[in-house]
């Protein structure tokens, strides 16, 4: 079951390029910017982090909250076919925070023309640019509205994050907002976009059941199960611990030179993609790696599929020379884990 997953993800069946192993995994959590620019790069062949600048540079690329409240990057074509699932669930789940902040209807509906005007003819505005542009125009952005105005405004499509922003000497670490509609020239349209969604994460993420896409995609069991459903025929099916799991009908095919062993960055879709994590950690290791009460998940060690310890890289301005850290929770070869260090800062380094 764990080198059938390891092969859904791409982790030792490489994509050609960055854009198709991101498109690969449909959406692939990223608010921690490096730690999306490390899954998406480890998962291509010759892979490196700045492939993945140039790709979000290109437009092929964006970032943006697709499900669950969180950042993910995912091709930019997908992004409407994702939000057609996500989008309104959330934006229920978040009103009664939108109303604690005073972010009322009115409020938003200005907050929104001000930016779309600010961005209409090819404009780029980074976060701190555009909480000043609602500043200036009256809104204040103090104790988090900034944020929800952002989340809110992204949710119904009208702005992503695209282009990265450079820094001299330094790994990029955001990007810029630009308008959905003049960013992005065309978008999937799938007649179904639940059931789309949900054969999308299989073929992504597979071996793995209707409970996991709901808590991935963020809807109810309900949805994922009828979504399961009208999937049935373009995926197949295996029996693993007294479960029926979904799998693709056609996984990618094992690189010869796959390594054994990884070493993959903060909320891994690996591991954080499935309710039940039992299948690739011990309750132990769960327990170390997260999510812990503040939400956050570990850097991890993956050996043979089994998640086998954690990692921490260099901070950003001592990543060209200083080394990363590790702790091993299960036994590993030693060896096998300093290469796969090595492997992943070769790729933040690119």
């Amino acid at each position: 079951m764990r080198a059938l997953r390891l092969r859904h993800h791409r982790l030792t069946a490489p994509a050609r390029t960055v854009s198709d192993a991101a498109r690969h995994l449909l959406c692939v959590q990223s608010q921690d910017y490096w730690g999306g620019r490390l899954a998406i790069a480890t998962r291509t062949r010759g892979g490196t982090a700045s492939q993945v600048d140039a790709a979000y540079d290109r437009g092929e690329l964006v970032r943006a909250w697709t499900q669950r409240g969180t950042l993910h990057t995912i091709a930019a074509r997908d992004l409407r076919g994702v939000l057609a699932v996500t989008a309104e669930r959330t934006i229920a789940q978040t009103a009664t925070r939108r109303a604690q902040l005073g972010l009322d209807d009115a409020t938003i509906a200005r907050a929104r023309e001000a930016i779309v005007s600010a961005l209409r003819g090819g404009g780029a505005l980074t976060r701190a640019e555009a909480l000043a542009l609602w500043e200036a125009a009256g809104i204040p952005t103090a104790a988090g509205r900034g944020y929800h105005l952002l989340f809110h405004i992204a949710l119904r499509g009208v702005i992503c994050w695209g282009p990265t922003v450079r820094r001299d000497g330094l790994e990029p670490r955001e990007q810029r907002l630009v308008l959905v509609d003049e960013w992005i020239p065309a978008h999937e349209s799938p007649a179904d976009p639940l059931v789309e969604m949900f054969a999308r994460y299989v073929e992504g993420h597979g071996p793995a059941s209707p409970e996991d896409f709901a808590w991935w995609a963020g809807v109810t069991k309900g949805d994922a199960r009828r979504a399961a459903a009208g999937a049935a025929e373009r995926l197949a099916t295996i029996e693993a611990d007294d479960a029926t799991l979904f799998v693709s009908t056609s996984p990618p095919r094992r690189s010869p030179a796959a390594p054994s062993t990884h070493a993959l960055p903060t909320f891994e879709e690996y591991y954080i993609a499935y309710a039940d994590r039992s299948r690739v950690a011990g309750f132990d290791v769960m327990a170390a790696a997260g999510p812990g009460a503040n939400g956050m998940v570990r850097s991890l060690l993956v050996h043979e599929g089994e998640v086998v310890g954690l990692w921490k890289p260099p901070p950003p301005t001592q990543r060209a020379s200083a080394e990363p850290t590790f702790e091993l929770l299960r036994p590993a070869p030693e060896e096998a884990i300093h290469a796969a260090l090595e492997r992943a800062m070769t790729v933040l380094r690119g």
